[in-house]
């Protein structure tokens, strides 16, 4: 704050900061604090209170009919995002901040849509156990990337039994396939591979038999568990259904790139930025 002493006007001196300028350079430029207060010759706490004064506004959401997409990404212990995209024009709907990922709060979120006028005519997720029943009313497609990384865990990403290292390429085309060529080629795999399934060893401690391969068993119930929610977007082909999330889970990877460039914020801080990224 300066003063004239010949006409006693009060003036500000120095470059005014533009708030909304700021924010965009803050938030899509990806420059920190440090980098952004050496810009405007001040400090760093000018520039947090600064950007602590942009209000994020939240644009209003068009009722209509969507397939909606759903995931949970955290960022850090106890924190996560709670995600609905619609798939068919990739805009962000909902969103809860949660502890932890819990089927009650994806029910929530449907019915907090339904409420607002939005027709859900499909569901694609994760395969989360339980989640269907929640939903018998609404097709729902398996995200065919998850399922591959679940049969991934149980078999490895390089197995050496011959019956795991078919199974994983017969997995491997599941997303390029249709649903009866993969049904077949699993029953085919299950009666070759079905006496090797089948061995049992005996535990030396207990003197109780156990299943040898129980993790290739494993990977096969999965798979034969989940193959009615596999392929329904096949089934509903007129609804142009996406197999997996990956338009979600990419959206995702975006947010904790960009989160990397202003580590250590404070939990508000952090939940500003996450709604201005998932507006956009």
């Amino acid at each position: 704050m300066y003063k004239c002493y010949v006409c006693k006007k009060q003036f500000l001196g120095g470059n005014r900061i533009n708030i909304a300028e700021l924010w965009i350079e803050y938030s899509k430029g990806k420059q920190t604090y440090k980098q952004l207060a050496k810009k405007y010759n001040c400090s760093k706490r000018t520039i947090q209170r600064k950007l602590d004064l942009h209000l994020v506004s939240t644009p209003k959401k068009q009722p209509r009919k969507v397939v909606i997409l759903m995931d949970t990404t955290y960022l850090g212990r106890g924190f996560g995002v709670m995600l609905f995209k619609d798939a068919y024009t990739k805009e962000n709907l909902l969103k809860y901040y949660v502890k932890s990922e819990t089927n009650s709060l994806y029910l929530k979120g449907i019915n907090e849509l339904k409420r607002k006028g939005f027709e859900v005519l499909a569901i694609v997720c994760d395969g989360r156990r339980g989640l269907f029943q929640l939903f018998s009313n609404i097709p729902i497609q398996i995200c065919q990337f998850h399922q591959v990384a679940i049969i991934r865990r149980y078999i490895t990403k390089n197995p050496k039994l011959p019956a795991s290292i078919e199974l994983k390429e017969l997995v491997s085309i599941l997303k390029m396939t249709d649903k009866e060529s993969f049904k077949g080629g699993l029953e085919l795999w299950y009666i070759k591979w079905k006496p090797f399934l089948n061995e049992r060893s005996i535990s030396l401690k207990t003197g109780k038999s156990y299943y040898t391969h129980k993790r290739l068993r494993s990977a096969y119930r999965s798979l034969k568990t989940n193959l009615k929610w596999l392929f329904t977007w096949y089934d509903y082909m007129e609804l142009n259904i996406p197999n997996t999330t990956n338009a979600i889970d990419g959206h995702f990877s975006d947010l904790k790139n960009k989160l990397r460039n202003h580590n250590g914020l404070l939990k508000a801080r952090k939940i500003k930025f996450i709604d201005e990224f998932f507006k956009a």
